[in-house]
């Protein structure tokens, strides 16, 4: 994976206003490039349908990503059909505003993700949401993992010890 996104789609925070929504329906070489930056197999569909809208402190991006791809399977590599329909909800500050006021955090969210040079990228978080929605270990139907079987000595010094066995007989 590079540090470039595969998907850009960055907004000024001047353009926010009282909300701002946005759909993003990547084309087919976007879709190739977030498909190889995802290590997936292909990614046939893919559209981020996002809002952003001021909050108490900061910006919460909300909103819905679905998407028809196609993983490799963790045993296999066989290719393991997914179909993501996942709704989201991140809470957004400016770099040094979290540190100036109070940001509550609970138990089951996140800290806030930071803003920086006044900018949001839509297309870096939605494929970022599309990464936490995808199987971490995908595994094909009916594949299973069996372990290798373990020969009697595992030491690299059997092997020696085959060798002189062999040269006594000799």
């Amino acid at each position: 994976m590079s540090d470039a996104p595969p998907l850009s789609e960055p907004i000024r925070l001047n353009q926010i206003g009282a909300g701002l929504t946005r759909r993003l329906e990547p084309d087919e070489a976007q879709r190739r490039a977030v498909a190889r930056w995802l290590d997936l197999q292909s990614l046939d569909a893919f559209v981020a349908e996002m809002t952003v809208a001021p909050a108490p402190v900061g910006w919460t991006l909300s909103g819905r990503i679905t998407a028809e791809a196609v993983q490799s399977c963790g045993l296999t590599l066989a290719p393991v059909p997914a179909r993501i329909d996942q709704m989201f909800r991140i809470a957004l500050v400016e770099a040094g505003e979290n540190e100036a006021s109070e940001v509550e955090v609970f138990l089951e969210d996140d800290a806030p993700d930071l803003i920086e040079d006044g900018r949001i990228d839509l297309g870096h978080h939605s494929v970022e949401q599309l990464s936490l929605a995808l199987d971490p270990f995908p595994r094909a139907p009916g594949a299973e993992f069996t372990p290798p079987e373990e020969s009697a000595e595992i030491s690299p010094f059997a092997v020696l010890k085959a060798l002189k066995r062999d040269g006594d007989g000799a």
